[in-house]
């Protein structure tokens, strides 16, 4: 479980970082005269509501942690840029930058240390390495689950002038809400979690069979202190410490 888990929800956590589908809004853009770029291209695409003397284009705008986008509805009219501005100098969008690159990290050699310990190419895994590599991932899973906590908590906030209000003047009526890219941080997030805490199963020893004539001696099956082991010739025996 924590071996399928965790690279699940590391390569999740990077889909989610790399894509510009954080948070999405649309906006109606009224636009007059026969000069416009944008409006010539929207016509080619078939695109557009006409209002009287005056077309109206539907925008979607979208934002990521290093990428925003601005698309015409129904349309392969696309432009995307690198974040700039007062998003990109927003402090809480610095700190989920961090955060979830520092959750990468982590669980990246988590799971380096949980495929090490666990030796699926061995009769013995190294248990305590394993259980290393499962903490590093529930760390990563928790930082990754902050910085998607704090995104979704300000997500109509970043990048806001207070005096300007919530809505840019050039895009009026813009309303923001989650988008897909959240989503798969989310599960990314959980199933990092779920594999970490299922590795951390590994601190845990088994226990070593007693000896039947000498309840007070603990037995491996290596042992040969043990009349009763010793006369099983179907035993496998390992070397083990107990």
């Amino acid at each position: 479980m924590g071996i399928v888990f965790a690279p699940l929800g590391l390569v999740l956590v990077f889909t989610a970082a790399i894509t510009p589908q954080w948070r999405e809004g649309q906006a109606r853009l009224n636009i007059g005269g026969s000069g416009s770029l944008l409006r010539s291209g929207a016509k080619g695409h078939g695109v557009g509501v006409r209002s009287g003397s005056v077309e109206a284009l539907l925008l979607l705008r979208s934002d990521g942690l290093w990428e925003s986008c601005l698309q015409v509805e129904q349309s392969e009219l696309k432009q995307c840029w690198p974040i700039a501005g007062p998003y990109q100098r927003d402090a809480r969008v610095r700190l989920v930058q961090g955060l979830v690159l520092t959750s990468l990290f982590l669980c990246g050699i988590g799971i380096v240390l949980a495929c090490i310990g666990v030796r699926c190419w061995t009769d013995l895994p190294l248990r305590r390495v394993a259980a290393s590599g499962g903490l590093l991932v529930v760390a990563a899973g928790l930082l990754s689950l902050t910085g998607l906590g704090v995104y979704t908590h300000n997500l109509r906030r970043l990048g806001v002038d207070p005096s300007q209000g919530l809505n840019n003047p050039k895009f009026p009526q813009l309303s923001l809400s989650p988008a897909g890219s959240l989503y798969f941080g989310w599960l990314g997030s959980c199933l990092q979690v779920l594999g970490g805490g299922a590795l951390l199963f590994s601190f845990k020893r088994p226990r070593c069979p007693t000896c039947p004539s000498r309840q007070e001696q603990a037995v491996c099956p290596a042992c040969h202190s043990c009349p009763e082991m010793t006369s099983k010739t179907d035993v496998d025996v390992y070397e083990v410490s107990c």
